[in-house]
């Protein structure tokens, strides 16, 4: 590691949307391969087409080039490897059966160099989850599968979309609305508070954060006329994170709570109870810029905050603020990692004194509690 650039393993997407175009648009910054060293799993012929249909220059073309696999990457360079048992046909804008497997076939290979330690962190361009083939692919998104082979704990991980110092995280996530309700237990709530809290700590350096939690009825359920899910379950939840020693406030009724800057900027992070009530906004705020990572892997995990943008696909108009922001946001977290592990690898052990003799030497045979 001491010996090399950081490795951003890059999964291709949809073939068919705008990935490779900001891929383009954020390399040719040559401040960014002296940041770190991308490795592309993608396809040297797709991204060959969208470089002709993107019209761009040749010297740019000198700086990606093909390697085998992760031993023959090169710092300076964008590394792209080809992934993937055929080649795939491109056709812009629309979902079809090869931007699906091909998307899913980089995002298999990426995730286990990543995995395995060959690169340091993974970021994945947008894909479409229709087009994603059910049989090699049956989730209903990155989390999803991320979580399935890569969370520290079973069936553990968490969506954080962040943008600085704003981070919101769902407690569902892609359920149907009508689903929401009964989804939404004490134990889920509290697994998702213990979740967020640790990334705040781990992955963004927090010592001690305050976390906001966003009530699922409006106005907070009005003390049970507008619904009971704060009294029975949200509240319950928060009463059993604070005898963790959590610091969580709330439930605060969403409306009101976005609407104000103030209580905002008040908390280090938002748990939401459901997709659009916390991405709605957020997106509003921070569309162009925002992040998601997610929380709770064994690996760092982001992408930017956009679809695959089927409609502008080939137009050369897409932003690439946010994937950038997402690269990023990824070196960030594995270097909070690092200096957490480091700073947690020893802990001090404890001493204790022989209080109530003449002599009150430190008793080092006492028993450690780091467990």
């Amino acid at each position: 590691m001491e010996n090399r650039k950081l490795r951003i393993a890059i999964s291709q997407g949809d073939i068919n949307s705008i990935g490779y175009e900001i891929l383009f648009k954020i390399f040719e910054e040559e401040l960014m391969l002296e940041l770190c060293t991308p490795v592309i799993y993608g396809s040297t012929r797709v991204e060959a087409f969208w470089r002709k249909r993107l019209e761009q220059k040749p010297e740019e073309h000198k700086k990606w080039v093909p390697v085998n696999d992760v031993s023959e990457v090169r710092d300076g360079r964008v590394n792209i490897i080809n992934c993937g048992s055929r080649e795939w046909m491109v056709d812009p804008g629309k979902a079809t059966a090869d931007s699906g497997q091909a998307a899913a076939e980089a995002l298999f290979c990426a995730t286990q160099d990543v995995m395995n330690g060959f690169c340091d962190v993974l970021v994945t361009a947008p894909i479409n989850k229709a087009a994603m083939p059910k049989e090699v692919f049956p989730y209903k998104g990155h989390t999803d599968y991320l979580q399935e082979v890569a969370a520290e704990k079973p069936g553990e991980s968490l969506m954080i979309l962040c943008s600085g110092n704003t981070r919101v995280a769902l407690a569902t996530t892609h359920l149907p609305l009508n689903e929401v309700a009964g989804a939404i237990t004490p134990e889920l709530i509290l697994q998702k508070l213990r979740l967020m809290e640790h990334s705040l700590i781990r992955d963004f350096g927090i010592v001690k954060p305050q976390i906001a939690l966003l009530a699922l009825n409006p106005h907070a359920g009005d003390k049970g006329l507008i619904g009971e899910q704060e009294q029975r379950i949200i509240k319950p939840a928060m009463e059993q994170a604070k005898a963790l020693n959590i610091f969580v406030h709330g439930p605060f009724a969403a409306d009101g709570f976005w609407g104000s800057p103030n209580t905002l900027d008040s908390f280090d992070g938002i748990l939401a109870m459901y997709h659009d009530q916390g991405l709605a906004p957020f997106k509003t705020l921070y569309m162009d810029r925002g992040v998601n990572f997610t929380a709770g892997l064994s690996i760092v995990r982001t992408s930017p905050d956009h679809g695959t943008a089927y409609d502008i696909a080939g137009k050369g108009i897409a932003s690439e603020v946010s994937m950038r922001e997402a690269i990023y946001t990824a070196i960030d977290i594995y270097r909070n990692r690092r200096t957490y592990y480091e700073a947690n690898r020893n802990p001090l052990r404890k001493l204790y004194f022989n209080r109530g003799k003449d002599d009150e030497k430190i008793d080092l045979t006492a028993e450690d509690d780091n467990d």
